[in-house]
């Protein structure tokens, strides 16, 4: 009996398998430890393989791509309705062999070592300024209980706090002097790292030809374009640019019934990381149009009619479909194309 599809529980440990035939009859129910795992799959005649996209999934992915099967990852979203009874890993295993199968299911491309990398920097930065941008906060109400305002942006505070800690005018207490001056510290430390951290992208960045030919569109700078090159992979997993649209949440949700469809706000699905880079990126761009004093652009003429904000939005959903149609069809950037008829 051969084994057309098979289905994993990815653990820390251990790994439920369940396989079907070409009859989707159940043939193969097993439970592996981690020394075993792929000692077994090197064994198994080539198949299709499905497995959630959690952590650790790329890497057994790229292995099991290494043996000859072909492995696809699902979103655990979209496993869930598959399981039938009780939650467990061979219920888990049996409805993402159940998934994978499925003709309209949505797969995650798998990255490469190289993509899954960069990520990681992008995350640890994340991580780092939003560490910053509380450490700059506790300064600031803690000065405020001595009624000290500091002016508004982050820029300030290394600028403002050292001036009013050396003025005796504010009697501050010398503890206070020295709590202040170990938080400031703590702070300059975060933001070197969060230099650092960008240098490592720009320098990626810089030698990638796809996250350099992603950077020549409007609104779109090095640390947006290594990051959506590193996260989208192969762009012919999506059909089109409306749906790496929506796998980053940037269009409307709907609401429908009895024929009656109602468009809300953006779904704010996916990355929030990648939507907020496009989307910050979108709001220079418009500053850039603005000083340029444009008035027949397609941006200047959405900004005539609608809030900024929606703007920015806009822009960010046009930029990534642009993203797609370079990376689908390997393009180039042109500012003046016009797409056929």
């Amino acid at each position: 009996m051969k084994i057309t599809t098979v289905g994993i529980d990815l653990a820390k440990n251990v790994f439920q398998v369940h396989g079907v035939d070409g009859c989707g009859k159940a043939a193969l129910r097993k439970q592996l430890k981690r020394s075993q795992f792929l000692l077994f799959f090197s064994n198994l005649p080539p198949c299709l393989i499905g497995m959630e996209a959690c952590g650790g999934a790329h890497h057994w992915a790229r292995k099991l791509q290494g043996f000859g099967h072909t492995v696809k990852l699902i979103a655990p979203q979209y496993v869930k309705p598959y399981v039938k009874t009780n939650k467990n890993d061979a219920a888990d295993a049996e409805a993402i062999c159940e998934a994978v199968g499925r003709p309209n299911m949505r797969f995650v491309a798998v990255k490469t070592i190289e993509q899954q990398a960069v990520l990681s920097v992008h995350r640890a930065r994340q991580a780092l300024v939003q560490a910053r941008t509380a450490q700059a906060n506790q300064i600031r109400g803690l000065m405020g209980e001595f009624r000290l305002a500091i002016p508004k942006g982050i820029a300030n505070l290394p600028k403002q706090v050292p001036l009013i800690l050396e003025d005796p005018v504010y009697e501050l207490p010398g503890a206070f002097r020295e709590l202040i001056t170990r938080l400031l510290a703590h702070f300059h430390a975060l933001d070197r790292q969060v230099d650092e951290l960008e240098g490592q992208i720009q320098a990626w960045h810089r030698n990638n030809p796809v996250s350099r030919k992603l950077a020549q569109i409007p609104g779109i700078g090095p640390l947006s374009a290594s990051a959506l090159t590193a996260a989208i992979g192969d762009a012919k997993t999506f059909k089109n640019g409306r749906q790496l649209a929506a796998w980053l949440g940037l269009v409307p949700r709907h609401h429908g019934t009895g024929g009656k469809q109602v468009l809300l706000g953006i779904s704010k699905h996916g990355e929030a990381y990648l939507r907020t880079l496009v989307i910050h990126g979108s709001r220079s761009a418009i500053l850039a149009a603005q000083r340029r004093a444009e008035t027949d652009s397609w941006l200047a003429r959405l900004m005539q009619r609608r809030h900024p904000n929606v703007a920015a939005v806009a822009l960010a959903n046009k930029n990534v479909r642009t993203v797609w149609a370079l990376l689908a069809h390997d393009r180039e950037y042109q500012a003046d194309y016009a797409a056929a008829a």
